[in-house]
């Protein structure tokens, strides 16, 4: 016998989980549509280089990379921004700006297996690209809430840490810590709520930050209200000026309630340059929900010229864990949602059923016509529960020979007698 299980650290989709993953993603991009981005998809296969940056980054040990069989260096996408990055390289000139897209992708990371984090899964992503001022980091923002409103999840269930790159930045200008130092420290600060602090300050010495500035880094990313940023850095500085302004469009759009400045999040891919953020279950009990932020400069990374870009990415893994945590799976996708079973209760009736299900079908109504002979009513209605079904539709000998077929709708449980002609 063969292994029956997918492999290590990827999901199989029956009909079961297929409809909940339908009805996620149906929220996904409901949200982005209704938004106004359109959507867009590229190759799951890339070409390795477009993921492999300077900055050390944990996700450059993670790709399931390999050579083909032409000799190109290829790795399964372990997030989406690339992609879409190269894509709007592509696009040249004739982008027409301000572009919004989104995209849900699957990607792959070989990493270790924690609960909501898997070896591939699926990533919902909005970016939006040529708007330079935080206004598109509240749309964003403002579509992420959205979504957790449209499942039932509140203020008091999630919140999203804000912060910006800039604060660190200015941080280290302050030590006189290199700028080529900065994205290594990014990745390690991103990591403070994961270590204890012993072993950040390890990591920030190893990198030959002076103690002076590691403790400076420290005390500046506990910071929790824009008013001691403000206090730190000054009134001028960009990164409280973008701060101020994104939590006030925050107010207006009405979800203010949802934000909560925290001077530690940087994120840890290298290419952010401005406003991060990060969603959060407010019990502390899972990780991240979703992340993103502001990557001004990633298109010189890749050899093109550089135009203001923000976004984020969404995975599927946490959320659903959050979903069933607060038992906000809807009831209906426990089953299908077929609208009529069709039953022909003798072989001789077969093909007025064949009939009468393919009227159906070209109305518009989706039927799942019973092929087998020999099936029970009790079967039938079984089968009908089962798949969700609205009505049965049952051809005996005695109606057909009347011109009629038996009709039972199975929520109200009434049984009618319908000529086929006048079925819809």
């Amino acid at each position: 016998m063969i292994e029956l299980n997918p492999p290590k650290g990827t999901r199989d989709f029956p009909p079961e989980e297929m409809r909940v993953r339908n009805w996620l993603f149906g929220h996904f991009r409901d949200v982005a549509t209704s938004f106004g981005f359109d959507e867009f998809d590229a190759p799951v296969l890339e070409s390795e280089e477009l993921f492999t940056r300077k900055a050390g980054e944990e996700i450059t040990q993670q790709l399931y990379n390999f050579e083909d069989k032409g000799g190109r260096r290829v790795a399964l996408r372990p997030e989406l921004t690339p992609s879409f990055a190269r894509l709007i390289l592509q696009q040249g000139k004739s982008l027409a700006l301000p572009a919004k897209w989104f995209a849900v992708g699957q990607c792959w990371r070989y990493e270790r297996m924690t609960r909501g984090r898997r070896r591939e899964h699926y990533q919902w992503n909005m970016d939006i690209v040529g708007v330079e001022g935080v206004e598109a980091e509240a749309e964003l923002l403002a579509a992420i809430t959205t979504f957790f409103k449209r499942l039932g999840i509140t203020s008091a269930d999630v919140g999203i840490k804000v912060s910006s790159r800039k604060v660190l930045q200015a941080v280290l200008a302050r030590y006189q810590v290199s700028e080529e130092s900065f994205a290594p420290v990014c990745v390690v600060v991103d990591k403070i709520e994961k270590l204890p602090r012993e072993k950040i300050v390890e990591e920030l010495a190893a990198l030959n930050v002076a103690e002076a500035a590691i403790d400076g880094i420290l005390a500046a990313m506990e910071m929790r209200t824009i008013a001691d940023l403000e206090a730190l850095l000054g009134a001028e500085s960009e990164a409280v000026a973008d701060l101020r302004t994104l939590f006030s469009h925050a107010e207006a759009y009405g979800y203010g309630d949802w934000l909560v400045f925290d001077a530690s999040v940087v994120r840890g891919l290298s290419y952010y340059t401005g406003v991060v953020f990060e969603g959060f279950d407010r019990k502390g009990e899972l990780r991240a929900i979703c992340g993103g932020g502001r990557y001004d400069r990633l298109l010189s990374a890749l050899g093109g010229e550089d135009k203001p870009m923000v976004g984020f990415g969404f995975g599927d893994a946490v959320i659903m864990e959050l979903i069933n945590d607060r038992g906000l799976l809807p009831e209906s996708l426990k089953s299908g949602s077929v609208d009529d079973i069709v039953y022909p209760m003798s072989a001789a009736l077969r093909p007025a059923a064949m009939g009468i299900a393919a009227r159906l079908r070209a109305s518009g109504r989706s039927v799942d016509l019973v092929l087998e002979d020999g099936k029970k009513a009790k079967w039938a209605f079984k089968h009908a529960e089962r798949a969700g079904a609205k009505r049965v539709v049952l051809l005996g000998e005695k109606e057909w020979e009347a011109g009629t077929v038996r009709v039972k709708d199975l929520s109200t449980r009434e049984e009618t007698d319908v000529k086929p002609a006048d079925l819809c």
